[in-house]
């Protein structure tokens, strides 16, 4: 939360603002012909006071004697021009927004892909210390924070010192005196201003950190809503969180005193120099000394004036705004690949399946620091399966069965020893293929479906894999029943995570998909037949039996009865392999295996 808190305080970073423009320099043309239309609307918008300037000198109230029909035609001719440089000004803020919004969303396409494939790059130990609601921020509302300072903060910033410069350059060169009395209130209002924007900063900062607060304990009890019905602890949760929510209203109403303080004061000032042009501009018409119009130009220019002076205040909440998502995008971009590729990483195309593991040494401690003596989940475990073989992994939970299964994949890299396939170190192989040629079955109790047809979770987008194909896997494994029971089939929707079918349905499925993409070593993590009923796990374990044959297979099983068939029986007991062998001769042994199974069918 520390990290948090800080990236919220974060204040304008050059540094940062220069990588998000990175993302803008493909656009650099847009770019260019964005501030080009900009240039041509801040034009546009000075010239209309001049317009009405000319209108008033020479036709409503002119120098000299006119005819009225000629005075007619002046003004006629004011008005078809104000409504030519109206249309040029529609079609320059016309283009000016959609080159903005069109630069923005380029931006945020590339940003979020850029992190999106990140992500998938992280090796799996990032997520057990990263909560999955924290990575959605960053590719959503952190992503639409860096938007909005390209659009609306940073090209919005430039158009009101656009807009400032020329009302400004304007006012000197229609009459440099009423331009001196117009700017008399600016030391005021930049004392005003720096004096508010410094509290509204901190009043800014505040809200969106107790707003990131109220947005991860919302995202935590939607979670455990399950757990918090169970134990009938609404009323406690909905108390913690009245307490945030409370904390967020208090922090908003502070922000909005300060806007409420600052607009006002703006106004007044405004009217203020409003004032002063009457009092002194109205002298100089009584004089003679300017014309009437110059005046009434003038009002209009100090009416626009302090439009851009408002509008660049708020973008200093916008770019902290900014700032903060930078710091935490770019944190998660700058994230270590902790299991990465060697640049000469060999292909795989067929593993023969034998296995080996040599003295290896694994604990889930970030690289670059050494594991404590109790961290160590494996311990100086060394084993071989031959090619074709059938091994379980036994022992009570944490004596490292399932970390053994992640090294195999390489979602962790051991910090001493090696891990070997046919021969050769995982580490010296490319990962894809690696992963490809090992299929893990993720049989647990709730095996993972994506939302999709039946036929995109068997497929997972190789759309190489004919239709014949996949009927014949679920054919083998035994799925193919219940799916075509289904009203639609293969192509039947599956709501998330697989909602509306069984736990043993949604298993069947899991081991279906890992056949379907062939694999040489197939490993099948944790109890498979957990919450099922006895019909579906026949089929279950008849599948795993059928699958398994003349393929290098892994099991981790917690019902002993469930192994017996393998070809040998690896023993974890706090990180260390304690016995191996068959199902009877570790019974016959009578050790730690047959302390279990005795354990297992006393309980029963």
């Amino acid at each position: 939360m520390h990290s948090e808190d800080e990236a919220y305080k974060k204040s304008f970073d050059p540094r940062l603002a220069r990588r998000i423009l990175q993302y803008v320099r493909p656009y650099w043309r847009q770019v260019v012909l964005a501030l080009v239309v900009l240039l041509i609307s801040t034009l546009t918008a000075n010239v209309f006071p001049l317009i009405l300037r000319y209108a008033i000198d020479e036709a409503i109230v002119p120098q000299e004697a006119r005819a009225v029909a000629e005075r007619y035609r002046i003004l006629l001719w004011a008005s078809l021009v104000f409504l030519g440089v109206r249309a040029l000004d529609f079609a320059a803020r016309y283009a000016e927004t959609y080159l903005l919004a069109w630069i923005g969303q380029r931006v945020l396409y590339d940003l979020r892909s850029d992190i999106f494939r990140k992500i998938q790059r992280l090796h799996v130990g990032y997520f057990d210390r990263t909560p999955v609601g924290r990575l959605l921020t960053r590719i959503t509302s952190d992503v639409d924070a860096i938007n909005q300072f390209i659009t609306a903060g940073l090209v919005g910033l430039l158009a009101d010192l656009f807009m400032l410069v020329g009302i400004m350059a304007f006012m000197l060169a229609l009459n440099w005196k009423l331009a001196l009395v117009a700017f008399a209130v600016m030391p005021a209002l930049l004392g005003v201003t720096t004096w508010i924007r410094v509290h509204m900063r901190e009043a800014y900062r505040e809200m969106r950190l107790r707003l990131a607060r109220v947005n991860a304990a919302l995202q935590e009890n939607l979670s455990g809503v399950l757990t918090t019905q169970l134990f009938v602890k609404e009323a406690r949760q909905a108390e913690r969180f009245d307490a945030l929510n409370r904390s967020l209203r208090d922090a908003w109403i502070e922000v909005i005193r300060w806007f409420a303080i600052f607009f006002p004061i703006v106004g007044v000032l405004g009217e203020i120099t409003v004032a002063l042009l009457i009092w002194y501009g109205g002298g100089e018409v009584l004089r003679g000394a300017i014309t009437f119009g110059v005046l009434v130009a003038f009002l209009d220019y100090a009416r626009n004036f302090f439009q851009p002076l408002q509008d660049m205040s708020d973008k200093f909440n916008i770019f902290q705004a900014a700032m903060a998502s930078a710091e935490r995008i770019f944190n998660l971009l700058d994230t270590p690949e902790e299991v990465t590729d060697k640049p000469d990483a060999l292909p795989v195309t067929r593993f023969k399946g034998e296995i080996r593991f040599e003295h290896v040494w694994f604990a889930y401690t970030p690289a670059g620091r050494e594991p404590a003596e109790d961290e160590w989940v494996l311990k100086d475990v060394s084993f071989q399966i031959r090619p074709g073989e059938k091994v379980a992994l036994v022992g009570a939970t944490g004596a490292g069965k399932t970390s053994t299964i992640s090294l195999i994949t390489r979602f962790y890299d051991p910090q001493k020893g090696r891990v070997l396939i046919d021969g050769r170190d995982v580490r010296e192989y490319c990962q894809q293929d690696l992963r490809r040629a090992v299929g893990l079955v993720l049989v647990l109790q709730d095996p993972f479906l994506f939302s999709g047809t039946i036929e995109d979770n068997l497929r997972l987008g190789d759309e190489r894999i004919p239709m014949e194909r996949i009927r014949e896997v679920c054919r083998f494994v035994g799925v193919d029943e219940f799916i075509e029971r289904l009203p639609q089939g293969y192509q039947t929707v599956l709501h998330e995570r697989g909602g509306g079918l069984s736990t043993g349905q949604k298993q069947l499925l899991a081991l279906a998909r890992a056949v379907l993409h062939n694999p040489d070593i197939l490993l099948i993590l944790d109890e498979a037949t957990a919450s099922v009923d006895t019909e579906t796990e026949r089929k279950i374990q008849a599948a795993m039996e059928r699958v398994m044959e003349g393929r290098t297979s892994v099991i981790i099983a917690h019902r002993l009865s469930t192994i017996q068939h393998v070809d040998r029986i690896l023993v974890f007991k706090k990180g260390r392999i304690v016995e191996e062998g068959t199902h009877a001769e570790l019974l016959e042994a009578g050790g730690y295996y047959a302390k279990l199974y005795e354990l297992q069918y006393a309980h029963a």
